[in-house]
């Protein structure tokens, strides 16, 4: 069984993370962290040795995490990571949803779910989907693999036939918490200006790049989530030219995985941008550029990095972003 446990922290989660990935470190080492306020915790272990159930756990979790750090916490429990993670969707502050490990309890949870509740179809291809009347999880669950093959390619489709079942086959991965930087921009309301969009990747990518260089480090690729107002959500990675912190480069890589996704009029409530792979800076290559406008901007982001580490963060901004 897994444990989707996400923090309700606030603006500080991803600085309390730690503690909170320590304290469930406590009832199991298998835990996996996704910063800002999330984890993931392989518990098959602690229910037998604590003699608990799933809900009994999370109540366990809720109950220190509130005592220790006075954060209350919404909590997903299932079989495997993406179930536990549409169940704790599924939560409100202080419950647990519980999807049952068995075969009737996972068709029942997922039934009549709309198909872009399933993790990694996105808007695009649930519209495929919808075109060919598969638009509910049970709906592509009884249509034939080579079907849903057919439709969206022998890869897209198999994975998309194995969700629609319940079945997921990533681990949690242990300690990976490390590994990457996280940062969102929730929307005071249901935002459809793409230039509002934009502006709030900017800000992002500008906040992502001076944390990763004041920590010496680079990442490797980013992921952009982007939350609707129905709290669906879409999530797109893609991998950098090089290892990075150049805020110019990670707007750039941003922007292009926005623009794919063809949002148009879609009702965005929250975006946010992680940095993964990251490692010491020292220890990447940087191509080589003649390019007198990139230098100038690397010169200009050194130049503000110093500036704000002297006389604070709000010292110096992106004109682009002044109000």
């Amino acid at each position: 069984m897994i444990l989707c446990v996400r923090f309700l922290t606030g603006a500080d989660g991803e600085a309390l993370l730690p503690e909170l990935i320590a304290l469930l470190g406590e009832l199991t080492p298998a835990v996996e962290a996704a910063p800002p306020d999330t984890a993931l915790a392989d518990v098959r272990g602690a229910l037998r040795y604590f003699d608990r159930d799933a809900e009994q756990l999370a109540a366990l979790v809720r109950v220190r995490a509130l005592a220790l750090h006075g954060v209350d916490c919404v909590i997903g429990a299932g079989p495997n990571p993406m179930l536990a993670r549409m169940a704790a969707r599924e939560a409100g502050p202080g419950q647990t949803r519980v999807v049952p490990a068995t075969a009737d309890g996972v068709r029942e949870f997922l039934d009549r779910k709309p198909v872009v509740a399933l993790e990694g179809v996105g808007r695009a291809t649930a519209r495929t989907l919808c075109t060919y009347g598969l638009d509910s999880v049970d709906r592509v669950a009884a249509a034939p693999l080579g079907t849903l093959q057919r439709i969206l390619g022998a890869k897209a489709g198999r994975e998309v036939y194995e969700k629609a079942r319940g079945i997921d086959r990533t681990p949690v991965v242990r300690n990976a918490a490390a590994r990457s930087l996280a940062a969102e921009r929730p929307f005071a309301r249901d935002e459809l200006d793409p230039a509002r969009h934009r502006r709030a990747l900017l800000s992002l990518t500008a906040e992502l790049g001076a944390r990763m260089r004041g920590a010496s480090q680079v990442c490797r690729s980013l992921t952009l989530t982007v939350r609707y107002a129905d709290r669906s959500t879409t999530t797109r990675s893609r991998a950098l030219r090089e290892p990075t912190a150049h805020s110019a480069s990670l707007t750039a890589t941003a922007y292009g995985m926005y623009e794919a996704l063809g949002l148009q009029r879609a009702r965005v409530r929250t975006l946010s941008l992680r940095a993964e792979g990251l490692g010491p800076a020292e220890q990447a290559a940087r191509q080589l550029t003649f390019d007198p406008v990139d230098d100038k901007a690397r010169r200009l982001e050194a130049a503000t990095d110093r500036a704000r580490a002297r006389f604070g963060e709000g010292v110096v901004g992106l004109g682009a972003l002044a109000a």
